[in-house]
């Protein structure tokens, strides 16, 4: 049986050339990098990773280059979500077919089914893909919202093993744990950088993570000393980086989180239309921050 995904998990930038496209060498040198900083998990061609903007076949070839660079040292959870649930499905299954650990599935954007929609959507997946999937909500951009409720009838699928919240809501952490609490299979993920501490002190499982592109060990080390019960670290730990968090969406992500990934020297800093590089007025304050923080 497969060991339950907990800790640190980076939502992975996407690296690219001046021509769009994907910069495999960079990819591999991160993959590396945030093995030997003690990332728990990668998620591939996620929101983070410009999912929006690659098409098909990129899409299942970077995730097929990631498990196979990873080479099964740590999880490697495919992105492949989207707003038709054919599509979807299909890059749930190419994903398991390259080797995917698991499957994350944004909810469906912009065309905004309903809560019986959203139940839908995902059992069909489910029942036609055999591998462990993670729902992930996160209406600040997709103007849908999985709700605790829904979450708990699709936690009782098999295939269904967890959910990434991006909602920063106590009420709503509280219902998404008793969910794991009734069903100790299904695990809950924070996917808001500012939040996630809070989100762990609640019992959340992990974090998917932006600030991990760029703090991989210290992301990593809040999640060790929660699971140690060393409340105490986590807090000195997290408060160093309270204004880098709110830094990594002065824009969309991830045009902040790339051109801070340049800075320090990992990729070259190219995005994928409609997405451009990072206003200029916002770089003397994400620039002293870094060096505050000592990433450069």
């Amino acid at each position: 049986m497969m060991q339950a995904l907990m800790g640190s998990l980076v939502a992975l930038v996407t690296p690219m050339n001046s021509d769009g496209d994907v910069d495999y060498d960079s990819l591999d040198k991160l993959i590396e990098w945030h093995i030997k900083e003690g990332t728990n998990g990668i998620v591939s061609v996620g929101t983070t990773g410009e999912s929006a903007t690659v098409n098909f076949e990129e899409h299942i070839e970077v995730i097929s280059h990631t498990v196979n660079y990873v080479d099964k040292r740590i999880p490697v959870i495919a992105g492949t979500g989207a707003n038709s649930t054919s599509e979807a499905l299909d890059l749930t299954l190419e994903s398991k077919k390259v080797g995917a650990d698991y499957a994350l599935l944004v909810t469906p954007y912009y065309n905004k089914p309903n809560q019986n929609g959203l139940i839908q959507h995902y059992t069909k997946i489910a029942d036609t893909v055999d591998i462990p999937q993670i729902l992930y909500n996160v209406p600040t951009r997709t103007a849908c919202d999985l709700h605790p409720d829904t979450a708990m009838i699709l936690s009782k699928h098999q295939n269904i093993v967890g959910i990434k919240e991006a909602v920063n809501d106590p009420q709503r952490f509280k219902e998404l744990i008793s969910i794991y609490k009734s069903n100790k299979t299904f695990r809950v993920y924070s996917g808001d950088d500012p939040s996630f501490l809070q989100f762990l002190k609640e019992g959340g499982h992990g974090v998917i993570s932006v600030a991990a592109n760029v703090i991989p060990k210290a992301i990593s080390n809040i999640c060790l000393a929660i699971r140690d019960e060393n409340p105490e670290s986590a807090n000195e730990i997290n408060k160093k980086y309270s204004e880098l968090y709110d830094l990594l969406f002065i824009e969309s992500n991830p045009i902040p989180v790339k051109w801070i990934l340049f800075k320090m020297g990992l990729i070259k800093n190219f995005l994928r239309l409609p997405l451009v590089g990072l206003d200029k007025k916002y770089e003397e304050n994400i620039m002293s921050e870094m060096l505050k923080l000592n990433l450069i």
